[in-house]
Parts: structure tokens; sequence; C-alpha cells
């Protein structure tokens, strides 16, 4: 890839985070690329300008960086290595910028494959959200080479707000972005528990919401999610089943450490609980469901 040439972009994944990112790119002028299963998603890129594609190895021939915003490590590796795969196309050279949210060592071993391969991966598990993402003000907690940053930096910039480079070894920004999401499920099932018992005590939820969020004991997921159910509305922006999964790979580290998370297991056990009674497709505010189950609380129901 040429450093001076602007670099032609793929997004592989157009869920709600990959739909606000490859929308950001064809704002922000760059040829871009995509791929997803859902051909509603591509269709909604192609009307923007995108340039879909049928397979992700279709993408690889076109794309010098390829921004991989899937699910999970099984669809990163679907992606990436499967008979469509998309490291078998691209030119050597090229970035893979890798953002699902999985086990660090996992990032690691795709690194190495990726550079046996002739290719580059920065290691840049996004935090931000949908409503972020559509605008380019994610931050990405990355880490690779300075080759691999310098090839894909516009790329990073154009959708981030603050990139933080985190060293060279792939690996270390998904270490990061394991403590965050420890955090962000913690926080998201005490906001749960908190507004539960507002509502068990008989104080009204929506001013509990607004002195809660002007105090001491906020956050940032109780501000954002707590809306979410006093609008009764659990479509989800990031659902259930995400941290049934992110806090299983926050466990799994730890155990492999022997070091013990008993905050993050107990919240682990709510989302578990929420999605075997059904709720796992469902925004993860719907955590706060498990508490009416329990309890009997009436929950503000939608407009």
């Amino acid at each position: 890839m040429n450093p001076e040439k602007r670099p032609e972009v793929g997004v592989i994944g157009l869920g709600s985070m990959g739909m606000g990112v490859a929308r950001t790119l064809l704002a922000k002028g760059f040829v871009t690329h995509a791929f997803d299963i859902s051909q509603h998603a591509l269709d909604v890129i192609a009307a923007a300008g995108g340039v879909t594609h049928a397979t992700p190895a279709a993408l690889g021939r076109k794309a010098d960086v390829v921004i991989v915003l899937v699910v999970n490590a099984e669809q990163t590796e679907s992606v990436l290595f499967g008979s469509d795969g998309v490291v078998a196309t691209l030119k050597p050279g090229s970035v893979v910028v890798a953002s699902a949210t999985v086990a660090p060592e996992y990032a690691a071993s795709v690194g190495e494959r990726l550079v046996a391969q002739g290719l580059h991966m920065v290691d840049a598990p996004v935090s931000g959200g949908a409503a972020r993402a559509a605008k380019g003000e994610l931050s990405i907690m990355g880490s690779g080479t300075d080759t691999a940053f310098a090839r894909a930096q516009t790329v990073l910039d154009a959708v981030a707000v603050k990139v933080y480079r985190l060293g060279d070894a792939v690996g270390t920004g998904s270490k990061v972005k394991m403590i965050n999401q420890l955090l962000a499920g913690v926080h998201i099932a005490s906001a749960c528990e908190a507004i539960a018992l507002a509502i068990r005590a008989g104080a009204d939820p929506k001013a509990v919401y607004e002195v809660i969020s002007n105090s001491a004991g906020s956050s940032w997921m109780f501000q954002n999610r707590v809306p979410h159910i006093l609008d009764g509305d659990y479509t989800p922006l990031s659902a259930v089943n995400i941290f049934v999964k992110d806090l299983g790979i926050v466990l799994d580290t730890a155990k492999k450490l022997a070091f013990p998370l008993p905050m993050t297991a107990s919240a682990h056990q709510l989302y578990l609980a929420a999605a075997g009674a059904g709720l796992g497709g469902e925004d993860d505010s719907a955590v706060v469901k498990v508490y009416q189950m329990l309890s009997g609380i009436d929950l503000p129901k939608a407009k």
C-alpha cells in the first residue's frame, strides 16, 4: 500500500457499531467497501454510496485497511480465515483493524497468523456505542507495530475521537477492553438493581434518575441505560448476550490468572439469568426484568 495514497477501507460487520463506522467513513470521503450477512444492511450502505460485496474475500481484493466489527472470536475467525475469508485476498502490507471484543490470547494468535501472511494488525477494540460510532467519536484501545498504525492512522482518526496507543504487542488492546467490559457490565447490572429497588421502594424512578445522574452514585452506564428502562424500550443497542460473552471472557482470563472477581461473577449470573429467561436478544438493560421476575415490580411500559 502506498502510504501517501488515501486507503480504501473495508468494513466487515454492519451491526450497530459497524454501520455507524461505515457511514462515518463514507461521510468523510473514504472509498468504503462493506460485507455483512444481512442484505438489508448492505442495501443501506449501498444507498449511502458504499461498495458492497458478497463475501469477505471479494472485499479483500479491493481494501487496503479492513475493519472487523463482528460479535465474537468465532465470527472473527470465519471472516478472516474461513473458506471465503478476507486474509486470502488481501494485498501484502494491508492492515486488519480487529475490533471485536475477544480474549487477549486469541487476539495475539490472530496477529501472529496475519504477520505470517505478510499482513499487519492493529488490535483495536472500541468503546462509545452506536451513537458515537455514527459520529466518528469512538475511543480505540489500540496496540500494534508502528507500521500497522502508520498505514491505518487516517482511518482510525476518521472513526475515533481518541486513539490510545497501548504498545507494540497485539493483545494489549484486548486486555484493556476486557477491563472496560468488566466495569461496563458491572455498572449496567448495578444500575438495573438500583432502579429496580427504587421502584420497589415506591420512589418515582424518573426522579431517582434525575437525582442520581447529578450525584456521586452516578455512572456513564446509569445515565445511558436507565432511560431505556424508563421508556420501556429494550431495542438492542447492546444486547444481554454481549455481556454474557464479554464477562465470560473476563472471568475465563481471571481464572487463568488465579484472580478473584466476585462482583464480575455476580453480574455475569444476572446476564445469564436474563438470557435463560429468553431476554438474550434484548437490550442489556433488560437485566432489570430479572428483578421484575423475582419481586413482581411494575416496570415502565413503552409509550
